[in-house]
């Protein structure tokens, strides 16, 4: 995939998935504050409309950057600067590269989990974002044809998020629930979860 195919997949994913921002507000209401469906349709359209700035010689990498920024600058949430870092980190994984391979996006991913697993100071199982991204890169990493990549990625997401509801929350507001929160769906896995099955809805051709 190259830079003109990156910028309109990035932006059809993104224009489905501020679909989702009340569901994602009620999940987010019902373990946090309810801030996350903002966070995440706030930052989409703004990346949305930074990525129509952008010149026609954009790299991947400065793509991927300026994703990064701009919804970092959308939104003051300690989840929106988690994955600025997340795509930060990824971005440095695509240096010199015009063209993006289900290897190079795997590799990506990787990279972004493993700067909020750090920024964050989480790990898988403490029912985060992580639990469904972690799953993911795998799936992309271990796929045995490019037309296999995504939808097991999805496929390995949704499982990941389904998981999410054994387990208490090990971070942030959630946490307080202790026991309380097992039963409930993770709401940044879910966002995670619902952005890979944008991309997979939007750009099927």
């Amino acid at each position: 995939m190259d830079s003109a195919r990156l910028k309109i997949a990035i932006k059809n994913a993104l224009g489905d998935l501020v679909d989702y921002e009340n569901e994602l507000r009620d999940l987010d209401a019902a373990l946090g504050d309810g801030d996350l469906g903002i966070t995440v349709a706030a930052g989409s359209r703004a990346v949305i409309d930074a990525l129509d700035g952008l010149p026609e010689t954009a790299t991947p990498t400065d793509i991927a950057r300026t994703c990064a920024a701009t919804f970092a600058d959308a939104n003051p949430s300690t989840m929106a600067a988690l994955v600025a870092g997340g795509l930060l980190a990824g971005s440095k994984t695509w240096e010199g590269k015009d063209t993006i391979s289900v290897a190079d996006a795997a590799l990506f991913v990787q990279a972004a989990a493993d700067s909020i697993a750090k920024r964050g100071r989480s790990q898988v199982g403490d029912k985060t974002i992580l639990d469904a991204i972690y799953p993911a890169a795998e799936a992309l990493g271990d796929a045995a044809s490019v037309d296999d990549a995504l939808p097991s990625a999805v496929a390995a997401a949704e499982k990941a998020v389904q998981d999410t509801k054994s387990m208490q929350s090990m971070r942030g507001r959630a946490s307080w629930l202790q026991e309380r929160s097992i039963g409930l769906q993770d709401p940044g896995a879910t966002a995670f979860w619902y952005l890979l099955r944008s991309w997979q809805k939007t750009n099927a051709n």
